[in-house]
């Protein structure tokens, strides 16, 4: 992953340098959002043996897609609440990047996946941290670890590919996401017709614009991520609902959506060290982002900016607690030596606050301390508690952090988000 920006701006008694990237003013003038259109399509469904005849008729004859409007060279009106409501969500996020300090590595590694497991929580894909932590070491006895495992990798890809918000990016981060399940589908654009709800596109909630269509569509959103006339936020929700409009793929659009948000903050600067877990705070309320998501298509742009906005303040206090209890599970650790620890021992600490699940192997590579040195390291850090014994994985013997997990399921309870094991 690519290490962490230097911030642009310095802080100063609460406040930044000149420096630092402002944000544009917003223009408060009343103006419409175009709403989406429809176009009628010709399908019929493959005879399915299972489905009634009634069923095969209600799945004949034509439906109606929908088709997005351009929206490169629109630029977006909110009223004077909800841009308050934006500037004070882009002043917090800005503070939290910040309040992490130098010391940001292990809480930019938690956070990252804590919003990938939220993303992935918002799919119906539930999981506690320990498995995830495993599945991310090769673990694959639980289907659902394994996705959102892959959905860290697509994360992460956004982080890296943040400086240059293109298609061809936008295709890696789902290739990241869906390239150990889906590799047939994993960085393509779709090829064929898909529906949200339903068992056909005559009876879904909405259906997309034809396959034909997202080539353009997702040509015309990219140049509007690239302006830099719009407030951060604002065009970062109204890029994200355009996205899960288009729906550019075969499955793995929310995901991938929501990783573009984290991408376009860090691309606009809001955000320079971690990843604000935005999701977190949209499990609050599922039912609202996507009653959000439905008032943007309707032309309606404020109930998504403001769903964002909302969410940043609970996902940045959320955040905190997360780091506030890293910190507390640091000094434990570390008064638990009884004395200042050699770097061999000290690296080994860092990595498991920010790496749950580790095996020897791991802490050599990383670390680049010899296999005795990191079996002792391990060794020490059981005797002190941070780590103990979790059975093996692909022929290597695995060890996990119980405090940091206990840390991450507590973030995840906070965010409204049912854990299992």
């Amino acid at each position: 992953m690519a290490q962490p920006q230097e911030p642009r701006g310095t802080n100063n008694a609460g406040r930044f340098a000149q420096d630092h990237r402002t944000e544009p003013e917003i223009n408060l003038q009343a103006a419409t959002w175009p709403a989406i259109r429809y176009e009628d399509q010709q399908w019929e469904s493959p005879h399915s043996p299972s489905q009634s005849r009634r069923q095969r008729l209600r799945a004949r004859g034509p439906y109606q897609s929908a088709v997005t409007a351009p929206i490169a060279n629109i630029q977006p009106y909110v009223s004077g609440k909800t841009a308050t409501l934006v500037e004070e969500a882009t002043i917090e996020t800005v503070r939290f990047d910040r309040d992490l300090g130098d010391d940001a590595a292990p809480f930019a590694a938690l956070l990252l996946r804590s919003e990938s497991a939220a993303s992935s929580q918002i799919e119906n894909l539930t999981v506690g941290a320990k498995r995830i932590a495993l599945a991310q070491l090769g673990d694959r006895s639980s289907i659902n670890a394994a996705l959102v495992a892959s959905n860290i990798s697509a994360m992460a890809a956004a982080v890296d590919l943040a400086d240059h918000l293109d298609e061809g990016n936008i295709l890696a981060m789902h290739r990241a996401l869906l390239g150990a399940s889906e590799p047939m589908m994993a960085g393509h654009y779709r090829t064929e017709a898909v529906w949200i709800g339903g068992n056909s596109p005559h009876s879904a909630m909405f259906v997309p614009p034809a396959h034909e269509l997202v080539p353009n569509a997702m040509g015309d959103l990219v140049q509007f991520m690239q302006r830099d006339d719009i407030p951060a936020l604002i065009q970062a929700a109204i890029a994200h609902a355009q996205f899960e409009t288009i729906h550019p793929f075969g499955d793995g659009n929310g995901r991938t959506g929501r990783a573009l948000v984290g991408s376009m903050l860090r691309n606009k600067g809001i955000t320079e060290k971690v990843t604000i877990p935005v999701s977190s705070g949209l499990l609050t309320d599922t039912k609202a982002y996507f009653d959000a998501l439905g008032a943007f298509r309707e032309g309606q742009i404020e109930p998504i900016i403001q769903m964002f906005a909302e969410s940043t303040f609970r996902a940045t206090a959320n955040g905190r607690q997360l780091a506030d209890d890293i910190r507390l599970i640091r000094q434990e650790i570390y008064a638990g030596f009884g004395r200042t620890p050699g770097e061999g021992l000290k690296s080994a600490t860092e990595l498991v606050l920010r790496e749950p699940a580790i095996t020897a192997q791991m802490l050599s590579e990383i670390t680049g301390q010899s296999s005795s040195a990191a079996y002792r390291n391990i060794e020490r850090l059981e005797q002190v508690g941070a780590l103990k014994p979790s059975g093996h994985v692909s022929g290597h013997r695995v060890w996990i952090a119980p405090n940091v997990i206990e840390a991450l399921d507590s973030f995840a309870a906070r965010a409204g988000r049912r854990v299992r094991g």
